[in-house]
């Protein structure tokens, strides 16, 4: 086969030449986005994945065209039996000098506005705006309660993601699903929990919070309101033994101890929710382990229940830290001690409850719904309140439709009682999942359910004549007639939320 007449380098071709200047172009946003990076304040993950994961693959993909250019010209030329040549471009010709500064003014402005488009679309991503609004009936629910959260000023990515670029991977790919789901609206109603791939909590809530801290007692002032027409008041004032542990500073104890301080705690739920516990294993900082399993499973320390092994983290107590959908009954107490709802109002507690608990099949049908049902409840019981106390009534209606927006989503059919919230025992098992009196060992060892292990009850009763005892009091139903039928049942047995 002939050479070519002339040799010039492989290199003159488009194809090398494109990747020779996407390869300047992305070396050049490379490391305007390292620069952002190195003088960051803050850990920006998103910009982490761009600058060190997804951006060098370009670079890199980039400069193999350069060479894979020059191999097809090489074999062209042998082809052709000649040398293709670039356009001349003689700076001596004013429209040469006209058409190059121009094109080199154009390039330099698109490589700005790029840099910082990709700096600010990531900033995008990452904000609470993506994540909550952009696909609004789907996450309309989750935002909403997150606004409401304590956790209201943390930026959802650094919970559901955190820092680093594995994790942002992981959520990529199961985002992909995601956004298929909400296009062709495959998505659940309502959305599924737990979230089997999130991360674990060490990488993420211990940035913030961290047990292995001694944190002694807590204090938690809770006022309620009965059901009577006088709305009656009752508080309860209790001591949370969060405790912790800090080595050699603190004693390992309190609910803390379950955090692998110095303690590992396994269990296997039989049940999607992890509301099921039968079978639990701890292990000691010094290896011992002991096994309880539920009385009446079919299960032991060797026959395991079907299930995934989970080891218990910040996620299975605080399972709702953001995303909390209260109970009527939990908010129409808040609203009466915080003035929202004036409990002066007889039947007020009960009929809003009511009212709440209500179907609905939207936040309008609710809107109307709970307004007549608590005007015709005073319309037709209390004539006189409701014509000498409209601006009370009506600022308590106006409560309750708020209450009713921020906590009820009936298009994702998401309510207070669809998703457990682990915390206490109130409502939904939560502790009592394992401290049920029914877990033990083959030796006759039992998981504690003795109330004073996680709190002491330091006040309560009516405001006006409430018993303290700082050394704890035992606990006093607030309705008599139920008197000491309350250790006999679990407080979920009988407490809905509605």
């Amino acid at each position: 086969m002939n050479e070519p007449p002339e040799q010039k380098s492989y290199f003159q071709n488009w194809v090398s030449v494109t990747g020779g200047i996407f390869s300047v172009f992305l070396f050049a946003v490379l490391l305007f986005l390292f620069i952002l990076d190195f003088w960051s304040k803050r850990g920006n993950p998103y910009l982490g994945v761009v600058t060190y994961l997804v951006l060098p693959v370009f670079l890199i993909a980039s400069l193999l065209v350069i060479p894979l250019g020059a191999w097809n010209e090489r074999t062209k030329r042998r082809k052709r039996g000649y040398v293709r040549r670039f356009p001349h471009i003689d700076f001596n010709n004013p429209a040469h000098q006209k058409l190059a500064f121009g094109t080199i003014g154009v390039c330099t402005l698109f490589l700005l506005f790029t840099m910082y488009g990709t700096y600010r679309a990531y900033e995008f991503t990452e904000s609470v705006t993506f994540c909550g609004e952009l696909c609004h009936q789907v996450m309309e629910p989750e935002h909403t309660a997150y606004q409401h959260s304590p956790h209201a000023r943390v930026s959802c990515v650094e919970c559901h993601i955190g820092p680093g670029a594995d994790w942002f991977v992981r959520s990529k790919f199961s985002g992909t699903y995601q956004i298929y789901s909400v296009l062709f609206k495959k998505f659940h109603r309502p959305i599924e929990t737990p979230i089997k791939n999130l991360r674990p909590a060490q990488e993420t809530c211990e940035q913030c919070h961290w047990p292995r801290q001694f944190f002694g007692a807590v204090e938690q002032d809770r006022q309620y309101f009965l059901s009577d027409e006088a709305n009656t008041q009752w508080q309860t004032k209790m001591l949370m033994l969060v405790g912790g542990g800090m080595p050699p500073y603190g004693e390992k104890e309190g609910i803390h101890w379950h955090m692998n301080i110095d303690n590992q705690v396994y269990y296997i739920a039989t049940d999607e929710k992890r509301q099921e516990i039968p079978w639990v294993k701890v292990v000691s900082s010094s290896g011992k382990e002991e096994v309880y399993v539920s009385e009446g499973s079919d299960f032991s320390a060797t026959e395991l229940p079907q299930g995934e092994m989970r080891r218990m983290d910040c996620m299975d107590c605080h399972n709702r830290p953001s995303h909390i959908f209260k109970s009527p009954q939990e908010a129409v107490n808040e609203a009466l001690s915080f003035g929202a709802m004036d409990p002066s109002l007889p039947y007020l507690k009960r009929e809003a409850v009511k009212a709440l608990a209500e179907e609905y099949e939207s936040h309008e049908q609710a809107s109307a719904g709970i307004r007549e049902h608590l005007e015709g409840f005073y319309l037709e019981n209390y004539p006189d309140v409701w014509s000498s106390r409209k601006a009370d009534v009506e600022k308590s209606i106006q409560t309750a439709i708020d209450i009713y927006k921020t906590n009820f989503f009936p298009q994702m059919k998401i309510s207070w009682n669809v998703y457990p919230d682990n915390i206490g025992h109130f409502i939904f098992p939560g502790c009592f999942r394992c401290h049920d009196g029914r877990h033990r060992t083959e030796d006759g060892k039992f998981v504690r359910t003795d109330c004073n292990t996680c709190h002491v009850i330091i006040a309560q009763g009516d405001p006006s004549l409430v018993e303290t005892n700082v050394d704890g009091l035992e606990f006093k139903h607030p309705e008599p007639q139920i008197g000491e039928a309350w250790k006999e049942t679990a407080c979920y047995d009988c407490h809905t939320g509605a």
